[in-house]
């Protein structure tokens, strides 16, 4: 079926863009089969498929927000609401996952409504030990903080009290989708909610070491905070192109290209499926802004207690092991900063 002209905000979008919804909801719901089948190895690929869909799902929502999927914003809004459902993260209106992921790029910045630090400084010893003991486990509690703390914020704050009834109506939404999944098969659900983690888990690598920015806790998303000393070559300074491989490229759509992260703030505008061309023009494989998950690991590994209550993201280095210092930052994910 043929789209109506201009629907697409790009016309070489058309054929990338359709490829990634259908494989959206392809890997979603043959993830989800796979889950309910017995064999170690079916299940093994479910958790793999529901888990990448829900990557490419979140990495398409930070495509509309930039407006680089459709022309229209009416369709842009309906479609990344409907991803957000699934991501899990539709608490929180689609409008506002856009307007502070725009004042991200403006202010170059990373902004947010809740700080996890902030919040286990005061938090009771046991939970504090707990979160600990489950980040040590490479469990990804904070990012699980930062998810349920949009579903709570609204009956504690009354400046988020008109969201009450949109909470209630997305969670009663998502407790039958699980309890759908659970008549599938108990361990169908239990696949889901390792793939749930896996998915926060490759959220939280691909924006913890996207920047080295300045972080602004805001008590809603108009805030203004200070821009000195962030103007001229900060962004391309502070900013890096974490690619999943340098070496095979078409890995790097395992998270929609989203790796390609400093050109995509040199020109946001730049879709998805043209970002390696560009990046491969303007800054190449050996650029310091370069920090491919090969360099990553190490740091992900190492500083994963390090990094949960630290103030800052670290340094980059040079030579072997640049990224050892890099401890990354919890809580900036563009879908739970809201």
């Amino acid at each position: 079926m043929s789209m109506p002209s201009g629907f697409w905000r790009h016309s070489d979008g058309a054929i990338p863009n359709l490829l990634a919804f259908t494989y959206i909801a392809a890997a979603h719901i043959g993830g989800l089969a796979l889950l309910a089948f017995p064999h170690p190895l079916a299940w093994g690929a479910g958790v793999l498929l529901v888990a990448n869909s829900l990557v490419i799902a979140a990495y398409m929502i930070h495509e509309l927000s930039h407006m680089c999927i459709f022309r229209s914003r009416q369709v842009t809004v309906v479609v990344g609401e409907i991803l957000s459902w699934l991501c899990g993260s539709a608490y929180a209106p689609i409008g506002r996952i856009i307007r502070i992921h725009m004042r991200h790029h403006v202010d170059r910045a990373d902004l947010a409504l809740f700080d996890p630090r902030v919040f286990l400084k005061t938090a009771p010893q046991w939970f504090r030990r707990l979160v600990y003991a489950l980040e040590w486990g490479y469990v990804p509690a904070v990012e699980l903080i930062m998810h349920y703390q949009v579903v709570l914020r609204p009956f504690f704050n009354e400046a988020f009290a008109a969201e009450r009834l949109r909470v209630i109506a997305v969670g009663a939404g998502r407790l039958a989708f699980f309890a759908f999944i659970f008549m599938l098969s108990p361990w169908a659900l239990l696949g889901y909610a390792m793939a749930f983690m896996i998915f926060l888990t490759v959220l939280f690598i691909g924006d913890a070491y996207a920047h080295a920015y300045d972080y602004f806790l805001v008590s809603d998303v108009n805030e203004k905070v200070s821009r000195e000393g962030r103007e001229g070559d900060y962004d391309k300074e502070h900013t890096f192109s974490n690619l999943v491989s340098v070496r095979w490229p078409w890995l790097n759509l395992l998270n929609l290209n989203f790796g390609y992260h400093s050109v995509h703030h040199d020109t946001p505008n730049v879709p998805w499926h043209r970002l390696p061309k560009v990046h491969a023009e303007v800054y190449g494989d050996d650029a310091p802004q370069v920090l491919p998950y090969q360099e990553l690991w190490r740091s992900f590994h190492v500083n994963r207690l390090k990094r949960i209550e630290a103030e800052d993201a670290g340094s980059i280095g040079t030579g072997a092991h640049r990224a050892d210092d890099f401890l990354g930052v919890h809580g900036v994910s563009f879908l739970t900063v809201v």
